[in-house]
């Protein structure tokens, strides 16, 4: 299902889950993993053409759609889809990573692996392109030889790049980032792309227009202000705001996932 998946009602969503967890409706739980499957059929497909039957990834993906309807916390003011995705990939991570490491690496390594993911995805999201090797190193206060030492994991899992640049909007047209992948893709990349794209959803439509505009099409300030009729001051007051809604919606999902 190209550029999408059916999306179920969010307040049917939400009465169904607190039929659940509330009253222990039984049948309210399955109505909403029955919904919510083509979410994690979505998600799974992502990952496929990397050595894994795609009937296993559903599966895998389904598994993670199931713990996240049990664990939803209805008292919390938080979307299920933006709760599940996470869940839901964090899962389908999990499963590449045990069958796929193919070497053992040094725990202090993989956790600056981790600190290089997350550095990438903050500075391409804050700057609009991706960091220079020096420019992570400064940031991670290591040498560029540790960066790209930990940048080379990623062949441990049959991959050519770590980095995840923002790139095309899909073909919804609400996202900064062009989520078809490809065998040599990262796998987090792929998961950090997904992420972005739930996050994009929170954000109001002007705001989402601002971002396509300034990252995607590379128009300046000046430019945007006359394609929507507002001053350069407030599109940058309003640029600086939904890069900082991003960030938080971004962070909170981050918080889900661990």
């Amino acid at each position: 299902m190209s550029g999408g998946y059916p999306r179920p009602d969010k307040a049917r969503t939400r009465r169904l889950l607190e039929r659940y967890h509330r009253e222990g409706d039984r049948q309210a739980r399955e109505q909403v993993i029955q919904e919510q499957l083509p979410l994690a059929e979505f998600l799974a497909r992502k990952f496929a053409g990397r050595g894994e039957p795609l009937e296993d990834l559903v599966q895998v993906a389904s598994v993670g759609l199931i713990k996240a309807v049990d664990r939803f916390d209805v008292d919390r003011n938080i979307e299920f889809s933006t709760y599940a995705t996470p869940n839901i990939l964090g899962e389908i991570k999990r499963h590449f990573r045990d069958k796929g490491w193919a070497m053992r690496v040094p725990r202090g390594l993989q956790e600056l692996r981790q600190a290089v993911k997350e550095a990438i995805r903050e500075e391409t999201v804050r700057t609009g392109r991706s960091p220079t090797m020096d420019e992570l190193a400064e940031r991670l206060d290591t040498d560029v030889e540790s960066v790209a030492e930990a940048l080379t994991l990623g062949r441990a899992y049959n991959t050519t790049s770590l980095d995840a640049p923002i790139s095309q909007d899909d073909a919804e047209g609400d996202t900064i980032m062009d989520l078809q992948a490809d065998e040599n893709q990262p796998i987090e990349g792929i998961e950090d792309k997904l992420l972005l794209q739930e996050a994009m959803r929170g954000l109001r439509e002007q705001q989402r227009e601002i971002l396509r505009l300034r990252f995607n099409e590379g128009k300046t300030q000046t430019e945007i202000a006359e394609r929507i009729g507002v001053s350069q001051m407030h599109v940058s007051r309003l640029l600086r705001r939904a890069i900082a809604d991003l960030r938080r919606s971004l962070s909170e999902m981050e918080r889900e996932r661990h």
